[in-house]
């Protein structure tokens, strides 16, 4: 319920400027909320990471852009700069809406076209992911600290040191050790280090003030980097047997020659399996962000219908957000979780080896 709460407060600041001004009397109407624009404001990366208004006042949050012109070489400033100057510093600016580079730092050759430098910026997504990166690694050592300081032979932990034991476990005994089968100690370290990273992603970006609020799992980027790493544990590590099935699988000769029909299918089938683990946790984490932005600008929206009608929508969206926060912290898990099952069914299916017939 706080989240929910914590949620339509947070975002009141970025609406209240298309609602709070009351149009003349009888002379024009109240601009329209543009809820397209708060919700993948919201979502999308920026080079700044605006926190709230107060009033006219916005807390931001600059951060460094550095990138490397075709022509005029290295440039490192602050994205404060370019509010400064109107919107271009030292030949950059912010592509405008629909420019092929939407929202992406972009320079200007001689004949007037858009040119996209080599970006290499600290984004809010970037931030975002060496906050909570960091903070993975605080859990983790912290408790890796207590097992140091304690022999085998000593009481079980508790406190978060116990929780964090018996979720750990849960992973590694109910899914890795399940689905690789007897090589599982090989790939523990990735699968658990995927997990734990994808779980913390997701529950910051439920926390809808800095530093959480960024939705790291729902950019397209970092679900592919997740997805590359599997596709690579699953390839290189793959047994002779793993590509045996690949190039000549059991199946009848005439499915395999002339025309490699089945050889093409499996060859097919090792790029489709990381691709659907990255559109997996990307289209399920972006979709769950945008319906509770929708859900909170309905408070907005309804502020023009009369009191009754807006009172009656506000109940409605807080007590809708407070069943999607709920929602999403279990997606926030269940996520997690699929990910890690699946990328370990795929390694566990490249380790399979051939049984002989008795």
């Amino acid at each position: 319920m706080l989240l929910a709460l914590a949620g339509v407060v947070y975002a009141a600041p970025a609406l209240a400027e298309d609602v709070s001004t009351p149009a003349p009397a009888a002379t024009e109407e109240a601009e329209p909320v543009d809820v397209k624009g708060i919700v993948f404001g919201h979502i999308g990366d920026a080079y700044e990471w605006h926190i709230t208004d107060f009033g006219d006042t916005k807390v931001i949050i600059p951060l460094p852009v550095i990138v490397h012109s075709h022509t005029t070489g290295w440039h490192v400033f602050l994205s404060s700069r370019l509010e400064e100057n109107h919107g271009t510093y030292e030949g950059f600016s912010i592509a405008p809406a629909g420019s092929p580079y939407e929202g992406k730092l972009v320079e200007h050759d001689a004949a007037g076209n858009e040119v996209r430098p080599f970006d290499i910026s600290i984004t809010k997504v970037v931030l975002a992911l060496l906050i909570n990166s960091a903070l993975l690694l605080i859990i983790v050592l912290g408790v890796a600290r207590w097992y140091r300081r304690h022999p085998k032979d000593s009481a079980a932990p508790g406190g978060f040191v116990g929780f964090m034991e018996m979720f750990i476990m849960m992973v590694n005994d109910d899914v890795i050790k399940s689905c690789v089968g007897p090589n599982y100690r090989k790939f523990a370290p990735y699968l658990l280090t995927a997990f734990f990273f994808i779980f913390i992603n997701n529950l910051m970006g439920l926390i809808p003030f800095f530093p959480g609020g960024a939705n790291v799992t729902g950019n397209i980027a970092v679900t592919f980097v997740l997805a590359l790493c599997t596709f690579l544990a699953v390839n290189l590590f793959g047994t002779k047997h793993y590509w045996k099935d690949i190039f000549w699988p059991d199946v009848p000769w005439w499915l395999k020659v002339p025309v490699p029909m089945m050889p093409f299918i499996e060859l097919f089938g090792i790029f489709t399996k990381p691709f659907a683990l990255m559109i997996r946790l990307f289209a399920n984490m972006l979709a769950g962000h945008m319906a509770m932005l929708i859900l909170t600008s309905l408070v907005f929206i309804s502020a023009s219908m009369g009191p009754a009608l807006n009172g009656s929508l506000s109940v409605a969206s807080v007590l809708f957000n407070i069943f999607m926060n709920a929602l999403e912290l279990l997606v926030a898990f269940i996520q997690a979780y699929v990910f890690t099952m699946l990328s370990a069914v795929f390694i566990g299916l490249a380790q399979e080896r051939k049984v002989e017939a008795e």
